[in-house]
């Protein structure tokens, strides 16, 4: 039952720093917000020090936190994903009434999401599964906000979040994406488009430190003059204050005291595992999550590094400004196919779970708020607005014509790095790609022919339809089967 002195609109229980920042987010928007937190102290302490953002009402049990909301209650929920969201759903799904919303807004598996959302609709429940992009700032200045679950819920949960999201051209980051895991799928894949993002950035850092000799000061200067163009994101932007910044206790730039194993918390592995699923070649995103986990492996890369000669790299040939020109364009090239590979995830995600995602939205979320921000997902808007079935956006004119302008300094960047030993894993895997894309034919017919050859697998022909089976073994002859 909600209690007759129930004030509060929407509930956040989990206070850690995002969950803390969200619910700060909306009493600034003039919500009146339930807070819980399994230690009382973190709840307390957000009332101390953020009282005056507006107007909360804390309590110490999630049974007084539920009938505190106003009906139908919509309750956030800000834990760990996997188990810890299991035990605060199992906790809170007794203490609910019939069409009440449980919002996750962790960056949960959306398989997960789809069992949840499965499973408390049987009790007449709504859950939603919403990403939420934009790390402990956006939380609190306006996120990226990427809402799945059913349309009856989104019209309750859709004024509040656009409300609190980012906004761009005064159109608010939040949309509803589609049903039951479509928000948590496509935070998922959003995340996978970020790693790949990184890894170009750091492959062209490493390439113009490696290859040219350059301090991270003047790279630093660099990035700055890209952010101004086409590369112009909020990723480029914060990479040239990374490397701007001097460690306070030794004088050295801070990316030279910073230890060189990338951590990860699981959403690029998601995101590749399941493109595995699906038949989907997100091979920028691949590179990128597996180029983190080689950076793990201290142990392995010292021994290599003992047992092998290492290039030098200093001084590629040539004019140094020229060189740098072509790393922007083919960081440029490559970012677009790693935006095209995502949006292709998305549409077989949404096919294959009949979700009707519509990507142009996407990317119209992912303008502000997000961590991918970037000034050419207005181009990827137009494109999908110009044509929503779009086959790929590599196809789309502008895209097209920007890949096609830089194809002969990505080319000449790649083999540059070949030749001096530094990895570009997902600049050379974007432009193999790119080749393997645009090739009338390629050699997987001699692939097939040889699982014909000892499996009897079977092959399609070019000039017919059927499937069919060489007798490779007895008289050559073929079968149609």
């Amino acid at each position: 039952m909600t209690s007759p002195d129930a004030t509060a609109q929407i509930g956040v229980t989990g206070l850690a720093v995002m969950g803390r920042n969200l619910a700060r987010n909306l009493a600034r928007h003039g919500y009146v917000v339930a807070l819980h937190n399994r230690t009382h102290a973190r709840t307390e302490s957000l009332v101390a020090e953020h009282g005056d953002d507006g107007t909360f009402v804390p309590s110490e049990h999630l049974a007084d936190f539920v009938a505190s909301l106003q009906r139908p209650r919509a309750v956030i929920v800000m834990v760990k994903a996997g188990d810890p969201t299991d035990a605060v759903v199992d906790e809170l799904v007794p203490l609910l009434d019939e069409g009440d919303i449980v919002i996750d807004c962790g960056n949960a598996h959306f398989a997960d999401t789809r069992r949840r959302e499965r499973a408390l609709a049987e009790r007449g429940l709504h859950f939603v599964g919403a990403g939420v992009s934009g790390g402990e700032e956006g939380a609190l200045n306006g996120p990226s906000i990427m809402p799945g679950g059913s349309a009856q819920s989104y019209r309750t949960l859709g004024p509040i979040f656009e409300s609190i999201a980012a906004k761009v051209d005064g159109t608010p980051c939040c949309v509803h994406v589609g049903p039951d895991g479509a928000g948590h799928f496509v935070k998922m894949v959003h995340n996978g488009i970020e790693y790949a993002d990184m890894q170009l950035i750091a492959e062209a850092y490493d390439l113009l430190r490696a290859g040219l000799g350059a301090t991270p000061g003047q790279l630093a200067e660099v990035f700055r003059e890209w952010n101004s163009g086409d590369l112009e994101s909020f990723l480029i932007e914060i990479t040239a204050d990374v490397l701007a910044h001097t460690d306070a206790e030794t004088g050295a730039p801070f990316v030279d005291v910073v230890l060189d194993q990338a951590e990860q918390k699981g959403t690029g592995r998601w995101t590749v595992q399941d493109a595995l699923e699906l038949g989907v070649p997100i091979t920028g995103i691949a590179e990128a999550t597996f180029a983190r986990s080689l950076s793990g492996h201290a142990e392995q890369r010292s021994a290599a590094a003992q047992a092998f000669s290492t290039p030098s790299a200093e001084g590629f040939a040539g004019d140094q400004q020229a060189f740098t020109d072509d790393v922007r364009r083919a960081l440029y090239a490559s970012k677009v196919v790693a935006y095209a590979q995502g949006f292709d995830h998305i549409a077989a995600g949404s096919q294959q779970y009949d979700w009707d995602v519509d990507r142009g939205a996407m990317a119209t979320i992912w303008r502000g708020g997000c961590i991918i921000r970037a000034k050419f997902l207005d181009r990827i808007r137009e494109a999908y607005d110009e044509d929503p079935n779009l086959p790929t956006l590599l196809v789309a004119p502008y895209f097209a014509g920007a890949v096609q302008d830089g194809v002969d300094s990505w080319r000449r960047v790649v083999a540059a790095a070949s030749q001096a030993g530094i990895p570009t894993p997902a600049f050379s895997s974007s432009l193999a790609y790119f080749d393997a894309l645009r090739r009338p034919r390629l050699p997987a017919a001699l692939i097939q022919g040889l699982r014909d050859n000892f499996g009897a697998h079977t092959y399609r022909r070019t000039d017919r339809d059927g499937a069919f089976h060489t007798l490779w073994a007895q008289d050559l002859s073929e079968n149609e089967v």
